[in-house]
This record gives C-alpha cells, structure tokens and sequence, in this order.
C-alpha cells in the first residue's frame, strides 16, 4: 500500500516544523477544509519528489529551493501551504488507521464464529458430497474437453487428407465431426468450431471441384474414383457429372487457346501480351505457315487427351460395379436409398451419351477455327497431304469417339481442299504441258520388274499390293487396322505421334543403273539363239492373236524362232517398261491425287476428274506430236476408229484452250493451251525412220499409262461416288481403252514413208501385162519393193538398238507396211491398160514371189490384205453377173480400181453393152471411206 512510504516523510516533516507549530494554535488546523475533493487536491498538489525514498531530507531540499532575496511574506505563505499538505495526509493517515483497527476487529470476530461454526457441523457428511460432486463434474469435463481437443485438432488431419487426396476419408471425418459438434454447442469454442467445419466442408467441395477437373486431361482411376466417392458421400453425385461436363468444355477451350498461343508467341518472338487477350478464332490468323502442321498436330494431340479422358470417364461408370466401394461410406440397404442410386446411375448415363455429341462439336469447331485461319493454297503438296492426314485420322477418332460422320470438319477440310486443289491442279497442269514440250521422248531406264506400287506415291493403298514391302510387316498392319484407335492407344501414346515418323520416306528403287540389268542383256539382238530355252515362252507360239491372247496349237520351227528374233527386236529387254520422265511424272502426280482423294472422301469426284485431265492431256499431246496427219483419210485404212476420234474432239473442246473469240476468261482459266512438239525431236529424217525411236517411246509409255490405270480403277471405284461411278466407266471405255489405238495412226505415217512406195508404181508402169504366153519368172519390181521391206527391217534393226520395239508395234508397222504395198500394187495393176490371162497370170506370180519372200522377213500372220489384192487379181476372169454382184459386194476398192477392171475386161469375156451396165452400177454406189 502506498499509504505507508507516505507516512515517514510526513511524520519527518511534522517534527521539522514543531517550532513553527507551537506560534499557531490548535483551532487553526482544525479549520483546514474538510471537502474530500479539495482535500485531495492538496494531496495531490505535494511534490513527487517526498516520495521518491526514505533517504530524502527534506529539509535540505526546501532550505535548497530559497531565493537568494528571502520575502518574509512569500515565507509564511509558501509555510502555510505546507502545513495545510502536512494536514491533509495526517488526517488521511489517521482515518485509514481507525479504518484498518475496525477491520482487525471484524475479522477477529468472523474467525471466531467459522471456527465455532466447524466444530459444530458434521464436517465428513458435508466434505463428501462436495466431493462426490465435484469428481462428476470434472469426469464429465474431462471428457467434455477431450472431445473438443479432438474436434479442435480435426483441421490438422483434414489437411492431411486433402494433400493425400483422400477425398472420401475428409468429408466423412468432416461430417461425424459436425454431428459431434452439434453435441457440445452450448460451448462457445464448439459453436466457432462448428462454422469453421462449415467452412472447411466448403473448401473440400472447392478443391474436390478442382481435383474433378483434373480427370478431363489426364484420367486415372483411383483418383477419379475417390472423387465419385467424396460426391457420393455429399449426395451430389448429379451435380457432379454437370460439373464434369463443364470442365471437359473448359478443358477443350484452355487446351486449345494454351497449344496456339504458344506458337503465336514463339513465331511472334516477344514478350506482347495482346495474344493473350485475343479471342481463339483471331488467334488462329496469327500462325505461320511454318509452324501451322505442328501446330495442327499438337492440337489434335491434345483433344485427344480429353477425348480419351471422357472415353475412360464413360468406361468407368460401365463398369461402376467393379470398383469396391467402402460398406461404411455408402448404405443402399433400404429399397429408397436403392432406387434413388438407379435414378442417379441412369441420369449419369444419359448425362454422359448425351455430353459425346457435345464435347466432339466442341472439338470440331475449334480445329474448324483453325483450319480456316490459314490460307493453305500455296502450301507444298506434302505438307498438305499431312493436314488432310491429320484431320481424316482426326475424324475417324470422332466416328469411334460417338459415331459422328464430323460434317463440320468435312465441310471445312473441303474447302481448304477445294480451294486447294483447283490452284494445285492448274499448277500442275502448266507442268505437264511444260514438261511435254520440252520432253525428248528418250527412255525412261527403269527395272524389268517395275510397279508403280514401289512409288512413294503409292505407299497409301496398303503394303499388301507392293511386292517391294516385307510380308512379315502385313500382318501387324493388318492387326493395327483391326483395333479402334481408343483401343489401341489406351495404355500410351497417340494416334497423331505418327505424322512425324512419316516425314522419314523410304529410298525408291525403281531405276536400272544404265537402263540394263546386265551386262549380258547388251548383247546383239541378231545374235543366234541356241536353244528354245534363250526364247521367252510367249515367243516359242507362232503368234499370239492381240485380242483374245490365244495361239494356234503348231509346232514351232526354228526358223520361225528366228523369225520371232525379227519381229520383237529385242527380245532381252522383253519384260522393260517403255516410259519417259513424263511418264513416270504423271504416274507420281496420279499417285498424289489418289492419296488426297483417298484421304478425303468428299472431294473424291473433283479430283477423279483432274486425274482424268492429266491422262486426256497426255494423250492428246502424243497424238498431236506424232498422229496428227491429214492424209488418213485418203488411206482408207480407217486409221482413226469414231471411238478414238470421239474422245480427240471432247479433249481439244473441254480441256484445251483453243484461243476461241467466243471463249469466256473463266472458260480459258480451266483449259490448258495445246502443247508443242520439242525443236529437239526430229521426225523427218529417213536415217531414223522419222522419229521411230521417239514414236515408240512417246506410244508406249501412253500405253504403259492406260495399262497403270487399268490397275488403279478398282481402287478409283470404290473411292467414287455412285452417282459419280458412270462417269468414271466412261473415262476407262472411252478414253483409257483407246491409248493403244493410237499405235495406228503413229506408226502409219512412219510406214508411210519408209517404202517407196510411188518408184513401185513407176515400175509396175512400164511393165508389160498383154503377152501371150505364161511367164516363169517374177519382175524386177517385186524384188526392188522386196528389198525395201529388207532395208526396212534393218532399219527397225537399228532403232531397236535405242529402244526397245515391243512386237505388237513391230506388227504394226509390218502390218501397215504390208497393207500400203498391197494397196499399191492394186492400184498399180488397176493402172494397166491392156492386160491378157498370161497377164494376169503373170501378176499371180509376182504376188506370190512377193508372199513367199515377204514370210520369210516378217512372222505376221496372215499377210494383211493378202486377199485384197488376190480378189482384184482373180476378179478378171469374172463373168458379166458375177462382176456386177463383185462390184456391189467389194466396196473396198476404189471408184478408178473397178472402172478400170471393167475397162480391161472389155473385149475378152465382156461386151460393150455389159460395160455400160457396170460402169453404171458403180456410179449409182455409194461408197463410204474405210
């Protein structure tokens, strides 16, 4: 207490100032104020100083504190205050003392009655039931607080079941300690507690929503079944699945916006933040051509991570009744709780089926997005055929995905295709007629055993058809087929890793080093064969009939082998392909378009029918270049089939831009300009055969062409249309089936000229036909036409050298040859003027000698025209009937070769008046070219 520090100094002071006392009398202390308030202001009015220690003289201190100048008045005023605090204390002190001497009594007293009061109570009685009743009340205290303890010391092992992601267990101990809670919610620490439980329960919900949201890209089952647990034990398991669905469209919109712009920003190469705020469909128009098919490629990758998450998603609620659910967390015991868990499985399933169509539109509008952000018209072929690669792969992950025919990306991929293949086709086009005229027509040295399946272009249509590919790798290509891509990909990997293994082809081997297989096969081909067994056996037959590929059943002579020698030319490269650069460019670019329209099925027609364009060019450029002449008709050969003449007029008015004033510039856009024979090739030379070599090459590779197309039609008519399939039948039976009518056209200007034909006329001239007796001995102008056809086979000889003539061409020639001789010695025996039987006897003989001479130079069988000349011959000897009905059935020959035969009948076996009759005949008939 502070009163007793205060009391020394007080009573020090009061012995300091007894003299000064005793000047005043009693009365004047007793009329200091008694107010409390100003009493306690003159307490409070004393100097801190007085009671800072025992130790302090005061009177030290005051004599310290007089003036230098002592006022006696300020004196006594400043003693008066000073015996006033003095006063004020002691009266305090005393009070306090009488107070302190009252309560010594009253405690006094009390001690004495408690102690009065103990000994007279029952003092065990009392002091066990207190007892007793204190111990249950700390008994249930303790446990009380032992609860609350736990309960307080929850939200430890609630984090550490949420960072152990054990969803199920948090929520479950987070509920029996709300329950409990409730309990003990008359304490005040429970009911703080009780809220922050709430509280906790929500920011399970919030992290279990966030876990929930993990399964879109990267699903596993644990975890996703802790999940479904932890929902099912909140009772939200709906509320979950609308929640999933939303996550898989965030997923798809966050993989998507996150895969492009980090190639926005790569290609963009700063740090600009505006990409990050601009909307997906923008951002697409921001990708570089470079990086759009990695790109493509890693989106593609990506969706389909959550497609495979939403795939898997639905295969565990399939098989939801597999899973081992904890007994404890779930009771379906009553037939209630049963029905509301089918009522939540069938709201599951549906929610799932239903949410397929969605989550693949979802993906298809965003790659549409992308697809059409770029301008891919201008891109490389290949790269292209990866794009359509990816989306058609991307595709077929939807019709596996929900069955869906993906229209939406359909239609986009097909006007990027459209768009793509109209520029790409024009281009190649103006290729083709490039390469055509700058072509030389030489051969193309590939190997005896080439395919076009062994072309990279063709790699597409599966291994089984390329003999160049290991059987042991068809039957894992077989199973890869087998197997949907969800399950085939379910423990790893993606279904669009494999565009970057494709970027590495496969080396070609399709090229002979020097155009030979050997050394050996650069032999003569006069030289004389030994056995049979150095002659293929289609050339053992005496002749094999073009169309049906039969042969008669004869013996073979070895003469006849050589013969065959002759007729094939080179027969060591029997089995050679004969093709041109051109040709194998052309094959390639098919390829091409096959594998895009292979790819992408919609634009299958537009692209047949720009493969068509590629084949009618072709040919009507090798027509043009070597068929071309104006003398066929004057031939009578019937050169040009109406077929063929047919398919030349639709080429040259539908594809070739024949500079028409009438022709619009969209019309013109589509043509390509006619094509012009290299200043290079020299068809005029007689040294050459006027250009045989090159006329072979250029025939035979269109040949060779229609013969690749031949086999690719199988695969062109299952890629076509139906409705479009007419169409298709059409190009094979009007166009591709007429390349080897070409051959005759060709090869009979070459023919043409190779003989002299008109020095032969210029001897049967002055040859005389009225004798009277029979001849023994054959003209001179057989042997000289006969030597013709020898110097003529030489030739072929050498140009066989250079290429290789194939034998139905060597028949061709031969044939053409053969009819051009035959024709002009017609014409030069429907020249005589006077002729007797000897004559024409004589004329039988000289054909004969021909025949006989000719066989042994040439194996064709039979002689073509054989009978043409040998019915005009013995037509002589007809009598007047029989010659009319000649003239009526024999329109082959021409209006000047009948009149003329009449007109040398006359007079032998033939009036003047029959004359008349039959030149009549053969005006009033008409007679159409053959």
């Amino acid at each position: 207490m502070c009163n007793e520090p205060l009391s020394t100094p007080l009573q020090r002071k009061e012995d300091d100032f007894v003299s000064s006392s005793l000047r005043f009398p009693c009365q004047e202390l007793r009329e200091q104020p008694t107010d409390p308030q100003a009493q306690q202001e003159i307490i409070d009015s004393i100097e801190e100083v007085y009671f800072s220690s025992d130790s302090f003289d005061m009177v030290q201190y005051e004599l310290e504190k007089l003036p230098p100048d002592l006022n006696l008045l300020e004196l006594e005023e400043y003693r008066d205050k000073l015996k006033r605090q003095q006063a004020a204390e002691l009266e305090r002190v005393t009070s306090l003392q009488t107070n302190l001497q009252l309560a010594a009594v009253i405690c006094t007293n009390a001690r004495r009655q408690l102690h009065s009061a103990k000994e007279g109570f029952t003092e065990a009685s009392l002091g066990l039931l207190a007892n007793q009743r204190r111990r249950q009340l700390l008994t249930g205290l303790l446990k009380s607080l032992r609860t609350i303890k736990t309960l307080q010391r929850t939200d430890v092992r609630l984090s550490e079941m949420l960072e152990e992601e054990d969803y199920p267990g948090a929520i479950q101990l987070c509920l029996e300690c709300q329950k409990a809670a409730s309990t003990f919610k008359h304490y005040n620490c429970i009911s703080e507690l009780n809220s922050k439980l709430q509280d906790t329960l929500e920011q399970i919900e919030e992290q279990l929503d966030v876990a929930l949201s993990k399964t879109c890209k990267h699903f596993d089952v644990s975890h996703y079944t802790k999940v479904q647990l932890a929902y099912k034990l909140l009772g939200k398991t709906q509320t979950a699945m609308d929640q999933l669905h939303m996550h898989f469209t965030q997923a798809i919109h966050n993989t998507v916006f996150q895969v492009v712009l980090g190639y926005v920003e790569l290609c963009a190469g700063n740090a600009d933040t505006k990409f990050q705020k601009m909307p997906y469909k923008d951002l697409c128009t921001h990708i570089t051509t470079d990086s759009y098919i990695p790109c493509l490629t890693d989106l593609c990758k990506a969706l389909w991570e959550v497609m495979l998450s939403y795939h898997l998603t639905m295969q565990w609620h399939d098989e939801e009744t597999t899973y081992s659910v904890n007994p404890v967390f779930v009771d379906d015991s009553n037939t209630e709780g049963s029905d509301e868990s089918n009522v939540g499985r069938s709201y599951v399933k549906k929610k799932l089926e239903h949410g397929l169509t969605r989550i693949w539109q979802d993906v298809q509008l965003k790659v549409k997005a992308y697809l059409l952000g770029t301008d891919v018209s201008n891109f490389k072929y290949d790269d292209f055929i990866v794009v359509l690669d990816v989306i058609s792969r991307l595709m077929q992950v939807g019709e596996e995905f929900c069955g869906s025919k993906s229209e939406v990306l359909q239609e986009s991929i097909k006007r990027q295709s459209v768009n793509y293949f109209k520029n790409y086709h024009r281009t190649r086009l103006e290729e083709l007629r490039m390469f055509l005229e700058n072509e030389t027509w030489e051969l193309c040295p590939v190997k005896s055993n080439f395919s076009i399946a062994q072309l990279h272009e063709f790699r597409f249509m599966g291994q089984c058809r390329s003999p160049s590919v290991s059987p042991s790798r068809q039957p894992e290509s077989t199973e890869l087929v087998e197997l949907c891509l969800f399950e085939q990909y379910l423990q790893g990997g993606n279904p669009f890793e494999m565009q970057i293994d494709n970027k590495e082809e496969e080396t070609e081997d399709v090229l002979a080093s020097n155009g030979y297989e050997s050394d050996e096969l650069e032999k003569s081909v006069y030289q004389d064969y030994d056995s049979d067994s150095d002659v293929p056996e289609e050339l053992k037959q005496d002749y094999v009939d073009e169309q049906t590929g039969d042969a008669p059943v004869k013996s073979v002579s070895r003469e006849t082998l050589r013969s065959r020698k002759r007729s094939d030319y080179n027969l060591n490269r029997a089995n050679a392909p004969i093709l041109t650069n051109t040709t194998l460019n052309v094959i390639r670019l098919v390829g091409k378009y096959m594998q895009m329209m292979n790819i992408l099925k919609p634009i299958a027609f537009d692209v047949i029918h720009c493969v068509s364009q590629l084949f009618d060019y072709y040919l009507y450029a090798v027509y043009t270049f070597f068929g071309r002449n104006d003398m066929y008709e004057s031939s009578g050969l019937g050169l040009i089939s109406s077929r063929l003449r047919t398919t030349l007029s639709r080429i040259q008015e539908s594809l070739i831009d024949m500079v028409s004033p009438h022709a619009s510039p969209e019309e013109r856009k589509e043509k390509v300009p006619s094509p012009h024979l290299s200043q290079l090739v020299i068809l005029t030379s007689s040294d050459t055969l006027y250009g045989l070599a090159e006329r072979v090459v250029a025939t035979e590779s269109l040949v060779f062409l229609a013969e690749q197309f031949e086999f690719l039609q199988p695969h062109l008519d299952t890629t076509m249309p139906s409705a479009k399939k007419p169409f298709l039948q059409q190009f094979y039976s009007q166009t591709v089936s007429t390349a080897s009518e070409l051959r005759k056209p060709i090869y009979w200007i070459v023919a043409a000229k190779a003989i002299d034909y008109e020095q032969m006329l210029l001897l049967m001239a002055g040859v005389k036909w009225d004798i009277k007796e029979i001849m023994s001995q054959h003209n001179v102008y057989v042997d000289v036409l006969l030597k013709e056809f020898e110097k003529f086979n030489q030739r072929l000889g050498d140009v066989s050298r250079i290429v290789r003539i194939p034998l139905p061409v060597s028949n061709v020639l031969w044939e053409h040859c053969i009819r051009l001789a035959n024709r002009t010695l017609v014409e030069g025996y429907a020249n005589v003027k006077k002729c007797s039987n000897e004559g024409r006897a004589l004329m039988q003989l000289d054909f004969q000698q021909f025949l006989m001479k000719l066989e042994k130079l040439t194996d064709l069988r039979p002689i073509p025209d054989k009978e043409f000349v040998e019915t005009y011959i013995k037509a002589y000897y007809l009598t007047e009937n029989d010659m009319e009905q000649f003239i009526k059935n024999h329109r082959e020959y021409s209006m000047k070769q009948l009149t003329n035969l009449v007109n040398v009948c006359l007079g032998s076996h033939i009036n003047k008046k029959a004359r008349q009759k039959l030149l009549a005949a053969i005006d009033d008939i008409d007679r159409p070219k053959r």
